[in-house]
């Protein structure tokens, strides 16, 4: 294989995925000369069983492989090891690679070329976003070490909310936190710059007017844009506000931390494991965060995690609304966004008073639109490609790169 190709990797906390996508020969900046070559992950990184798996653009396996504990104990481990598969697929390295990057802070409202002075800063957000930036940040290194001249975009998931209003970015606090970068930022910037990218050029009427989209996975929060643009969304500060998610609260009062603190005696590092790791619907249901699970479980503590999470969500998608003085659309993505009809119809239902009337058998077949011709609010299911949105970005800096 002689053409050139990027190269997209998404690090997480016990999983890597990536794409490797092929260019065309004249890289004119058409959309169409990214193709999609394969992708998979590398899950259960940490794990007594992880495995890696890798498809190609028509589906077919590439690889399958149960890995041992000791082969992919970390998630530099797991690089490592891609890196190396990735390698033996090609004739030559590939021309850069594109990382998501969760925060970004105050100083980056676009994608950008990692150097040096990017790393560091990038590095300085990590007590922002325990979970993902570390993590996220993980395989650079292995790529700088592995092939040292290699361009390397950072892509990050709070750019795309740089059209809010500067008085949404506020909290109620001294203005000397506001100052020190204590501020609202939202994320899942990609996925929502993918979704507007998308109607604008398949739903442009919808595009042009008031869209909440519902980025609704293990991780969940929701953003509404008017010209395709941000306007507000539910996260803030950090990926821990807003909509409840798989082991996430959303939003808490901040009171229940300080009582945490002066009356349980808890250390920040049980904080950030309690709300990080064992809250959301794994709180309330007691034994699990994943969507699927709770839908096939009898049990009364998942319903109630279930009529919990229906209802929460509602809520910020309705308060969304004040931002854009209305709402005309509701676009659904993400694991649960785009798999779930119980879950899309149980917050629909909580929204019925805008004028939804979901149309029972389009949302059971996962159809786009989910709502009736009549209804005056209309609803979507649209798959995201956050990876897409990343080998786009890299692929203008690569093409400035090399003018």
């Amino acid at each position: 294989m002689s053409s050139d190709t990027l190269l997209v990797v998404n690090a997480g906390s016990s999983s890597l995925k990536f794409h490797l996508y092929r260019l065309n020969e004249d890289h004119t900046g058409d959309d169409n000369e990214l193709e999609f070559w394969f992708g998979g992950q590398v899950s259960g990184i940490g794990s007594s069983a992880p495995h890696a798996k890798v498809r190609d653009a028509q589906g077919v396996v590439m690889l399958d492989q149960a890995l041992s504990a000791d082969q992919v104990p970390t998630l530099k481990h797991a690089q490592e090891l891609l890196t190396q598969w990735v390698r033996s697929q090609l004739t030559k390295p590939p021309v850069a690679v594109g990382h998501r990057i969760v925060h970004g802070g105050s100083a980056l409202n676009q994608s950008v070329v990692i150097d040096d002075d990017v790393l560091n800063y990038l590095e300085e957000l990590a007590p922002l976003a325990p979970l993902h930036q570390h993590n996220n940040l993980s395989p650079v290194y292995v790529i700088r070490d592995r092939w040292p001249q290699m361009l390397q975009v950072a892509c990050v998931d709070t750019a795309f909310h740089r059209t809010q209003p500067d008085l949404i970015s506020y909290y109620a606090l001294p203005l000397r936190f506001h100052e020190q970068g204590v501020k609202r930022y939202g994320f899942h910037g990609l996925s929502y710059q993918y979704i507007s990218e998308y109607l604008a050029q398949d739903y442009p009427e919808l595009h042009q007017g008031r869209v909440i989209v519902a980025h609704l996975g293990s991780g969940a929060s929701a953003c509404i844009m008017v010209n395709g643009e941000s306007r507000e969304s539910t996260m803030g500060f950090t990926a821990l506000d807003g909509l409840p998610m798989a082991t996430r609260p959303g939003h808490l009062d901040a009171g229940v931390v300080l009582w945490w603190l002066q009356q349980q005696k808890m250390t920040a590092d049980e904080l950030q494991d309690v709300l990080y790791n064992q809250s959301g619907l794994r709180g309330l249901s007691g034994f699990s965060g994943d969507m699927r699970e709770l839908l096939a479980s009898d049990q009364e503590r998942a319903k109630l995690a279930i009529n919990y999470y229906t209802y929460r969500v509602a809520e910020g998608l309705a308060g969304l609304c004040i931002a854009a003085q209305g709402v005309d659309a509701i676009v659904f993505t993400a694991g649960v966004g785009e798999h779930s009809p119980e879950i899309r119809a149980g917050i629909l239902q909580h929204l019925s008073w805008l004028g939804i009337e979901v149309d029972t058998l389009r949302n059971q077949a996962n159809d786009t639109r989910i709502t009736t011709d009549q209804s005056r609010v209309s609803a979507w299911v649209m798959p995201t490609n956050e990876e897409l949105v990343i080998a786009r970005e890299t692929l203008k800096h690569y093409q400035l790169h090399t003018v």
